[in-house]
């Protein structure tokens, strides 16, 4: 593609050199640079692109897009100067792709808990409504059938235009994606165009990033603040930060609900582990999902394929044939009969929600244990908040490691601890080793029991200074039943 059309609606401030140069792709990583490469430089929190400019030149690019030129301009290399590279960079890749966004029904969802769930629960909605999808979350990325790893809540965006482009190709009508505030904060969003954004609840969750909640709000809102006239904005009403996010969107807004007045309604009417009687709209229906949280994260569904033209009827017949999504509230019982949940909740809210969910099912008779920690290199202010919340709603809570990264396990669990209140010394213990923790609460269970292992939910791994080892609590669960059982 030719300069002048990857620069199309951009405010370019100035250009040196030839504007019908022709690029073959566009680069932000200055080693991986080929000949004929748009080479994008940008400041980073920790390195500035710009410092590789010469380095980019020597690799065969083409052009550059930058702040500010060089001191010395190469002779048949373009330049072109842009306010924010970053911001320029989402506009480039749309051009160059083809503006896929603009092709597709792009449906983004934020917000701290439920991204994930909702954004799969859409893509899984719509193969039951039959249409060909896309689906960008953190667990996976998809282009109907085929799977392609994630590696970040939001790629950046020239992925994300790849992948897009590539589901135009395929044929994808529709394209669902988790919308994180790491990626609203580093426009990894910039230039894509959404028809519908969903907005789940906000709870503390990546102070270590945004520092305070009011710059996390106002992160998430930018979002909405920036969607298009020809938008839909739908956010949960019952949420107190929900129509904080439609204040300034010029989007068409809308609510769902289950305790205000909203477009979409919703009411538990029963639940156990095995699933939930539901009300939509004044409509009942069965689903083998569970928990309270996925009532707010089904009714999202709902509301999303309603705005999208589908009949309430269809929409629920999908949504009944759902299954649940990996490493949210999966359920398992071992043949002694013990009851086994492993869930993502990672934040305060999210564990509150489980434990909440499980509390309602439960009949008391049986004892809640409940296993998990806390992140390292992560906000430190979540960690007491949430030794707090476990021991005041388990029987018995195993405070264990996470993924520590490069902190040491034993401080964070000191960190955690420091939450416990006093009436509740008695209903926590502290095994640093995440297996050990999972053994002891094998051990301690008894038939009928419920064993919550939550934190890490889908993810099979546990980083550990820098390295990543395998381990996946459904496995681990399994193994160590089987060996404990014989």
């Amino acid at each position: 593609m030719i300069i002048t059309e990857l620069v199309n609606r951009i405010p370019v401030l100035e250009i040196h050199g030839d504007n019908n140069r022709e690029v073959t792709e566009l680069v932000i990583d200055s080693r991986k640079v080929t000949e004929g490469s748009l080479y994008i430089a940008m400041r980073g929190t920790v390195v500035d692109g710009h410092s590789f400019i010469a380095s980019a030149i020597e690799k065969g690019a083409a052009a550059i897009v930058c702040e500010e030129f060089p001191e010395i301009l190469v002779e048949n290399v373009t330049y072109v100067q842009v306010k924010d590279s970053s911001k320029a960079l989402g506009h480039l890749a749309s051009n160059f792709y083809g503006n896929p966004s603009q092709k597709l029904k792009l449906i983004g969802v934020t917000g701290t808990n439920g991204k994930t769930s909702v954004s799969t629960l859409l893509f899984d909605v719509f193969k039951n409504l039959g249409y060909e999808s896309a689906l960008l979350s953190t667990v996976e990325i998809r282009i109907g059938e085929e799977i392609i790893p994630a590696t970040h809540t939001t790629p950046d965006v020239i992925t994300i235009n790849r992948i897009l482009a590539e589901a135009v190709e395929k044929g994808c009508e529709f394209a669902f994606m988790e919308v994180s505030s790491h990626g609203i904060a580093q426009n990894r969003i910039e230039g894509l165009h959404f028809k519908i954004a969903g907005f789940t609840n906000l709870t503390h969750d990546h102070l270590d990033y945004h520092k305070t909640f009011e710059e996390y709000l106002k992160t998430k809102k930018r979002f909405f603040d920036q969607l298009e006239d020809t938008a839909i904005a739908i956010t949960n009403a019952d949420d107190k930060n929900g129509n904080v996010m439609l204040q300034n969107t010029k989007a068409k807004k809308k609510s769902y609900a289950l305790k205000t007045m909203a477009d979409y309604h919703g009411k538990l009417l029963e639940v156990d582990f095995n699933g939930m009687l539901l009300n939509f709209n004044g409509k009942e229906f069965w689903t083998t999902l569970t928990g309270k949280f996925n009532v707010y994260n089904l009714l999202l569904v709902f509301g999303i394929a309603a705005e999208l033209g589908f009949g309430q009827d269809e929409i629920l017949q999908a949504v009944s044939k759902l299954k649940r999504v990996s490493g949210r509230f999966e359920t398992f019982k071992s043949d002694g009969g013990i009851f086994f949940i492993v869930d993502y909740a990672h934040t305060p809210d999210a564990l509150e929600n489980i434990l909440d969910s499980i509390n309602d099912i439960r009949t008391k008779n049986e004892r809640l244990i409940t296993v998990f920690g806390c992140g390292g290199d992560r906000d430190h202010s979540k960690r007491p908040e949430m030794g707090n919340i476990a021991s005041k709603k388990s029987t018995l809570a195993i405070i264990t490691s996470d993924n520590p990264r490069t902190e040491d396990p034993v401080q964070i669990i000191k960190e955690i601890e420091a939450g416990v209140e006093p009436q509740n010394f008695s209903k926590y213990t502290s095994i640093p080793d995440r297996r050990e923790a999972i053994k002891m609460a094998i051990k301690f269970a008894e038939p009928k029991d419920i064993v919550l292992v939550a934190g890490k939910g889908h993810e099979n791994y546990q980083e550990i200074n820098g390295v990543k080892h395998h381990f996946d609590d459904k496995e681990v669960i399994n193994e160590l039943w089987k060996l404990m059982s014989k």
